[in-house]
């Protein structure tokens, strides 16, 4: 539980905020179902009746997303933004968590928004490189994402307590940090990696 008190509360705090902008009908895409993720996949799916795209890399992540309540899964193979697209009616989604934040995942994040989205911002590591002229023409947002207060983890713990949302996690004993380091890289870690001592 004590990953809740960390990655979780990261997750529901740009959830939480995705969701009470969002109605039914709209659609929102979250990049990335690992560590945090899998967390706000869950969260989302309890808290928004909008309809739940998710994309990673990794297809066991891919599959525990549609397991946990995305709507749609889907594996980012170079297809990935128009299979997106065309699941949106060629708009975008009016909100996008990006959880990932590096690799190519804001370009394509962005390119994954429609007219006046939203792009929730949680994972970090490289820079969105968008000219001004896009933003102030398609009136898109760019949203902050850091963690969540005291009430957001009251929130998630009720949530957790009502079975919604539940740790996925891979444990390794403490002086088995590389391996759990080269797992992580390989990805093979479904949702968290713990370290027990």
């Amino acid at each position: 539980m004590a990953a809740l008190a960390d990655a979780g509360l990261t997750a529901y705090h740009a959830v939480a905020k995705t969701a009470k902008a969002l109605r039914p009908g709209d659609v929102c895409v979250m990049i990335g179902a690992g560590g945090l993720g899998h967390i706000g996949i869950q969260v989302f799916a309890a808290m928004s009746a909008a309809t739940l795209i998710v994309v990673d890399r990794n297809p066991d992540a891919v599959a525990l997303a549609g397991d946990i309540g995305a709507d749609h899964a889907i594996v980012t193979d170079g297809t990935h933004v128009q299979q997106v697209l065309d699941l949106t009616g060629g708009k975008g989604a009016e909100a996008v968590v990006d959880f990932v934040g590096e690799g190519g995942s804001t370009k394509e994040g962005v390119a994954m928004l429609r007219r006046a989205g939203n792009y929730y911002v949680v994972g970090y590591g490289e820079n969105i490189d968008i000219p001004t002229i896009d933003v102030i023409s398609t009136e898109i947002n760019f949203i902050g994402n850091l963690v969540g207060s005291y009430n957001d983890l009251q929130e998630l713990m009720a949530l957790a307590a009502q079975g919604k949302v539940t740790l996925h996690t891979t444990k390794y004993p403490l002086d088995q940090f590389q391996q759990a380091i080269d797992d992580l890289d390989a990805g093979l870690v479904r949702g968290r990696a713990i370290l027990v001592p």
